[in-house]
């Protein structure tokens, strides 16, 4: 398993950049004196879901009777739609919180620990269960450069302006559109050979 292509596509299903301005958005909202330490919170959150999931999802899938290859597929699937939506954004959906503090939605869940970050670890763990140590290893390397772009986004936004911003999520979305019909195809082929007379 290579960890460090694990570690960046879960960047990029993390999104760090296209997350950034809605988070902003949502952090607005909050006195400037609890800015930081709402944001802190909601990317722990994030942390202990994602590790959750990665720690009990074996179970959770035995348990569910899905099998590996069903996983890879729905979430290539998954991927491509998350993709699809960094490439052509329509997020405003997720920016409506009203006047209310996060607290872990919409900011933990879905926008850091989301469906496709969550298939992607169990998909991960389910192919090597006997390195867990590194898998969580590479999703905390993942979560730690999200959360600091994150964490210094309102100065990364001042920098690169709304059309950076939107140039790079965008560049994002092109790749993880890659790994997800990679991911597809391999539960495909996974699929067809298992179910092969």
């Amino acid at each position: 398993m290579d960890l460090l292509a694990l570690a960046v596509t879960l960047f990029l299903v993390l999104d760090p950049f296209g997350n950034a301005a809605i988070f902003h958005s949502v952090l607005a909202k909050i006195p400037e004196d609890r800015r930081r330490r709402v944001l802190a919170r909601e990317l722990i959150f994030a942390l202990v879901i994602l590790l959750g999931f990665l720690f009990v999802g074996k179970y959770l899938l035995a348990f569910l009777g899905v099998r590996p290859a069903t996983l890879s597929i729905s979430g290539g699937i998954l991927l491509f739609l998350i993709a699809l939506g960094m490439v052509f954004p329509t997020r405003s959906m997720l920016g409506e919180s009203g006047d209310e503090e996060p607290f872990i939605v919409p900011l933990a869940v879905p926008l850091m620990a989301g469906p496709s970050s969550i298939a992607l670890i169990f998909l991960t763990a389910t192919k090597y269960p006997l390195q867990i140590g590194s898998i969580a290893l590479a999703v905390s390397a993942a979560w730690l450069v999200s959360a600091v772009i994150l964490y210094f986004s309102p100065a990364l936004l001042r920098l690169l302006g709304t059309k950076g911003t939107r140039a790079l999520e965008r560049l994002m979305g092109l790749l993880l559109i890659l790994v997800s019909v990679q991911m597809f195809l391999d539960g495909v082929s996974t699929y067809s050979a298992s179910s092969a007379p």
